[in-house]
């Protein structure tokens, strides 16, 4: 047994599939085959359940992958202490972010990163809050840029920013007219909003100032993304909530739509970089938070309403 066969085995284990598990591992079909067939004689179990159009995993063998797992990452820590010895702010960071803050705030903070740390390749990976947090345990990712509150004893995090929501509302709506002083939650009373399918963590706090406001959500409809929700706004189907960043520049103003700032306290999201209590970089990781939340002044502003 060895640590290539490991990690065929978890390839076959995420992929379910032969074929592009040895895509993802860079070895042929048969070879990735043959190594799992070996495994399985050195350990005397079948660990695979093989049929035409599908593989499983045996019980044994979802069990094994599970240690394979924490064995593979255990040496990926021992190398990374090694590494880390010589130059602490090198090599490769694997980032997480979800969909709702990622292609708003890496505009803002990939070149400022990059000068500050001109040897660091940043690897980015976009996926919702469950599937960050279940990389991030297995060590598939590094870090990952979460919004708070997350329920992990072994993850650790440094707070980045508090980012307001805003109220977009179609141009003909009558709150469109009052768009130049701040809303109260008041005004959200009796109102229902359209919001996110299950998943995003946007829509769990979407539905907090929900409640907060005696507000609820439109039925018959859960929007895949938030650029469908502003879609549907601008067409006049109804209201939502925005994060900030999702509202400026390079994001163009969208047309029949108005964005309306809540006064104080205004509903918001805090956003923290999380990592393992466990992970070797842990210390350069707290500086790259620090770094991560420099935003450029005034970003998390309102701004001028539209």
């Amino acid at each position: 047994m060895n640590l290539r066969d490991l990690r065929y085995l978890l390839a076959l284990a995420d992929h379910r599939h032969f074929g592009r598990a040895a895509e993802a591992s860079h070895v042929s079909q048969p070879t990735l085959s043959t190594q799992i067939r070996k495994l399985e004689e050195e350990l005397g179990v079948a660990l695979v359940e093989r049929a035409p159009r599908k593989v499983m995993l045996t019980e044994a063998g979802a069990e094994i992958a599970q240690r394979a797992r924490s064995v593979i990452a255990e040496v990926e820590q021992m190398r990374e202490i090694a590494r880390l010895a010589h130059d602490p702010e090198s090599g490769t960071l694997r980032l997480g972010l979800f969909p709702t803050l990622g292609p708003y705030l890496l505009p803002h903070v990939v070149g400022p990163l990059r000068a500050r740390y001109p040897k660091l390749e940043l690897l980015l990976v976009e996926e919702k809050t469950a599937a960050l947090i279940a990389r991030l345990r297995e060590g598939r990712i590094d870090a990952a840029v979460l919004a708070l509150p997350v329920d992990d004893d072994g993850l650790a995090h440094a707070p980045l920013f508090d980012e307001p929501f805003l109220l977009a509302v179609p141009e003909h709506h009558p709150l469109a007219g009052q768009r130049r002083r701040r809303l109260s939650l008041d005004a959200l009373r009796h109102e229902h909003l359209l919001l996110l399918e299950d998943g995003h963590c946007l829509r769990e706090q979407a539905l907090d100032v929900c409640q907060l406001a005696g507000a609820g959500e439109k039925d018959g409809f859960r929007a895949t993304s938030l650029e469908t929700l502003r879609q549907m706004v601008a067409a006049g189907v109804g209201m939502t909530l925005l994060p900030v960043l999702a509202t400026k520049p390079p994001v163009p103003p969208q047309p029949n739509l108005r964005l309306m700032a809540f006064a104080a306290p205004a509903p918001q999201r805090r956003v923290a970089l999380f990592w393992r209590r466990s992970s070797a970089r842990a210390a350069f990781l707290r500086g790259f938070a620090a770094a991560l939340a420099r935003l450029p002044e005034g970003l998390l502003e309102p701004g001028a309403t539209t």
